[in-house]
This record gives C-alpha cells, structure tokens and sequence, in this order.
C-alpha cells in the first residue's frame, strides 16, 4: 500500500527533491536510455503527487491545473521504481493523481501525452486516445485524455 502526499514546488524539502529527481532519473534517463532534460522549468507550477512505501519514494507524477501545460489539467513524469512496479503502484499513484486534479482543480477533464506502449495501462484508468502518435524525446507518445465526471 502506498502512501500518498501532495506538495507544492516550494514544500518540497531538500532531500524530497533530490529523491524525485534521482527516481525519475533512475527510469527516465538510465533505465529507457533516453537523454532528455528533465529539469524542464515545469516543476515549479506543478503539484507533485509522491508514493512511499515504508518511507521510501517508489512512486510520482506531477500534476498541473488547466492551461499550464496543456488546455486541459495534466499528468506527467508518472513513475515506479522497477522493483516496485509488481505492486501496481501505477495505478494507485494515477489514481492518486486523477482524485488531487479533482480536489485542486475542480475539474474532471484531463490530457496526458503517454508512452505509446503504455496505452492499455492508461485506457484501464478510462483514458482515450486522441489524435495520431508522435515522437518525444525518440520515444513514441499519444496524446490520451479522461473526463471522469460521475
């Protein structure tokens, strides 16, 4: 079971920071080799959803509200330490994500641009495929969406 917290840029501490940045550099750039900046300027205006298990950050995405990365609120940098991933802690920390949009934004409507082999992840937490694929960073994307209003 994770355990989730939610934090602005500025209340993350030091060595929070530097757990999240080693966590999404550990997948990102050294597990799916791919050179890419990844501090991006973005954090900043991000929520930062974090998921520990006995008190170590396993899991992360970093949310943003309407109009800050795309018209719609979004979801990013989703990430699980390998280890971890037989836990489906993915699907926590994106529902995790999916219920702070709904808390802080007050809204249902949500884009993320998804790794393209990840689709019938994010089409099990009900997102949809928009539009034609696209390459970011050399890694094939799709632009998905959810409107999870009840």
């Amino acid at each position: 079971m994770l355990k989730i917290k939610t934090k602005s840029f500025n209340e993350l501490n030091t060595k929070e920071l530097y757990y999240v940045l080693q966590l999404r550099s550990e997948v990102f750039v050294v597990e799916q080799d791919c050179v890419y900046q990844d501090i991006d300027g973005k954090d900043q205006k991000a929520l930062h959803i974090l998921g520990y298990r006995d008190s170590k950050l396993v899991a992360y995405t970093r949310i943003f509200q309407p109009g800050d990365y795309f018209k719609e609120a979004s979801i990013g940098r989703v990430v699980v330490k390998q280890s971890e991933r037989q836990h489906k802690f993915g699907y926590d920390i994106m529902k995790a994500s999916i219920q702070a949009i709904n808390n802080h934004y007050n809204t249902t409507e949500i884009r993320i641009s998804a790794q393209t082999y990840l689709k019938s992840f994010y089409n099990n937490l009900g997102f949809k495929e928009v539009g034609e694929g696209y390459l970011e960073d050399g890694i094939p994307h799709i632009n998905m969406v959810i409107n999870n209003e009840k």
